[in-house]
């Protein structure tokens, strides 16, 4: 063999017998509410060969869209099995806020509907052969912020939710009762989409329950915050605070590691 030659060789040898690089693995999960199909998209990372704990990640209003797809591989990449749920069904998703608010108001109308479908995006997580049944978690945006609520109003076998500049719906005197998993929230003081007395009542109604929650306020950040592309849809109260999504996302990650270190 031509000596100049060997180096080569001996370098594919070598890397020949390295280990496969491992990466983040997603796949579609199809299942059905009654008649309506709904399509989400997990997430993991294959160098796990133990069961992970496992997060829900909730799209906003606009439905399943990539960037709920996106904070879900995140999640992956940091060691969780992640999966996004799919709220609306018939692959419904959109740019245009009247759409999104019609969707969104079909599905909260009852609460029970409401909160079943979240139900079963959760059953789909929990049955996962990567994901340790005992260590859930759910995160949400916007609407999804209020779904991730409604879940722990409903006593979802969940260790914590965190909603992400979220419409915070006050759990009422019934749904007080109900509420196991710990409640994180991350809220924009400048989010006119949350007045006042909701966010007191919503604060006030935790506190009867004697609900175990924290929140995060982020002076002059205004709704969907954590969004890089919000200043886009061309609505006011909607912007991105690069420093709040950032704080968040790290607040997010910490609050995970103290539910499942235990």
């Amino acid at each position: 063999m031509n000596t100049l030659l060997r180096p080569c060789w001996a370098l594919l040898l070598m890397l020949a017998t390295l280990p496969l690089q491992a990466a983040v693995q997603s796949k579609t999960l199809e299942y059905k509410d009654g008649d309506t199909l709904l399509r989400g998209r997990l997430y993991w990372d294959d160098r796990y060969e133990d069961q992970r704990p496992g997060v829900l990640v909730v799209h906003e209003w606009w439905g399943l869209n990539a960037y709920a797809k996106l904070r879900a591989r995140m999640l992956a990449e940091a060691g969780y099995v992640a999966f996004a749920p799919d709220m609306y069904g018939d692959n419904r998703v959109t740019e245009h806020a009247h759409e999104a608010k019609g969707w969104m108001e079909q599905i909260t109308a009852h609460l029970s509907a409401w909160q079943q479908r979240a139900r079963l995006g959760l059953e789909q997580l929990k049955t996962q052969p990567q994901v340790d049944p005992e260590r859930i978690a759910a995160i949400g945006y916007c609407f999804g912020g209020a779904t991730v609520l409604q879940m722990a109003y409903a006593g979802m076998d969940l260790k914590g939710v965190m909603s992400f500049h979220g419409p915070l719906p006050p759990a009422t005197p019934e749904q007080q009762k109900h509420i196991k998993a710990r409640i994180l929230v991350a809220h924009g003081d400048a989010d006119s989409f949350v007045p006042a007395e909701r966010l007191a009542a919503f604060k006030e109604a935790l506190n009867a329950a004697g609900a175990d929650w924290e929140m995060d306020i982020y002076g002059g950040a205004r709704h969907s915050f954590s969004v890089p592309e919000a200043d886009r849809k061309g609505i006011d109260n909607l912007k991105y605070d690069a420093e709040a999504d950032h704080r968040s996302w790290q607040r997010l990650l910490g609050f995970l590691d103290e539910l499942f270190s235990g």
